[in-house]
């Protein structure tokens, strides 16, 4: 067998095997689980993620997801948490404890004095005969059969099933909340997610210079205005209203099929109708106005459809929202 093919089927098998086990959790999710979510949801405090080795790099995202999507929540490494940082714990937070084994030292010294102090325990763990699973309060069932490590070794499924056991308490807890995408949009403004959700047209154009020429304006003035405001087009309006828009498309169409442009004005060469979107309208909705009519720029304007100004492909380009 050629080497790259051995490492085809490596990865194939390490794929399909994981894809099992995930696919077998369905099954472990139980009414404890959905009392687990809601001891979370009615808590006052916030939820400890803790854990050990690899399982710590998954309670670390965990948390990262809790937080995303309205569930406040902290991480604390089991081993720091046995040396100092138990005091990260106040009497209102539920401690969230991951472990495969459920039964290393760090988890069988700290599991005592989390309980000591009143704080209920919820494990994620492959094990329920384990210390950890036999002294939670309640346990979330994240068992494999097998790592996808040949020797049986490396933290593989297990720490897959326990991230997908985590997004399942989270997509729950979300759902309980009524998070919506609002909520999401508050949570990540400097994303480009976020900005799909709260960004709006007037965001953008008011940083735009405002290109409008006048019916009776002539073809030099459309292309001073056009060549000055930098947009690749300008409104033709008449006291607010928009009459129509000339592009540099338009300006380049005219060159081509008129000899003498001496006596044509703005309105000789303009589009009627052009297409408009609303300033307080979303700006992934300007996105789609454009993709459908295969236009770079929309004429905006107020809420009583006077011209405001110009929004362009490249305004979303730059904010991250193509």
């Amino acid at each position: 067998m050629k080497q790259s093919d051995n490492i085809i089927e490596i990865a194939k098998n390490t794929i399909d095997l994981q894809a099992s086990a995930i696919a077998k959790l369905g099954n472990l999710i139980d009414s404890e689980f959905a009392e687990a979510v809601l001891h979370i949801y009615k808590a006052s405090g916030r939820v400890i993620v803790t854990g050990i080795g690899k399982s710590a790099n998954i309670a670390t995202k965990i948390v990262a997801t809790l937080n995303s999507t309205g569930t406040p929540a902290i991480f604390m490494h089991a081993a720091d948490a046995i040396h100092g940082d138990l005091g990260t714990i106040t009497e209102e937070d539920v401690v969230v404890c991951i472990s495969k084994s459920g039964d290393t030292p760090e988890i069988k010294v700290l599991v005592p004095f989390i309980k000591s102090r009143g704080n209920k325990v919820i494990a994620i763990t492959s094990n329920r005969d384990s210390f950890l699973g036999q002294r939670a309060d309640y346990v979330m069932h994240a068992h494999v059969d097998r790592e996808a490590d040949p020797n049986n070794l490396a933290p593989t499924t297990s720490t897959t099933a326990q991230l997908v056991m985590g997004d399942a308490m989270a997509m729950a807890l979300l759902d309980l909340r009524g998070f919506s995408s609002q909520d999401f949009a508050k949570f990540h403004p400097g994303g480009s997610l976020g900005k799909r959700l709260y960004l709006r047209v007037g965001d953008l154009s008011k940083n735009n210079l405002k290109p409008e020429v006048t019916a009776s304006a002539s073809v030099k003035d459309v292309i001073v205005e056009i060549s000055e405001k930098m947009l690749g087009v300008t409104a033709v309006v008449d006291q607010g209203e928009i009459l129509g828009v000339i592009t540099d498309g338009d300006l380049r169409r005219m060159l081509i099929k008129e000899d003498n442009i001496s006596k044509l004005t703005a309105k000789d060469i303009m589009s009627i109708n052009p297409k408009q979107v609303r300033e307080d309208a979303m700006a992934v909705s300007a996105l789609e106005i454009m993709d459908k009519n295969d236009i770079t720029q929309l004429l905006v304007v107020d809420e009583v459809g006077k011209y405001a100004g110009i929004v362009h492909i490249h305004d979303l380009t730059k904010e991250g929202i193509i």
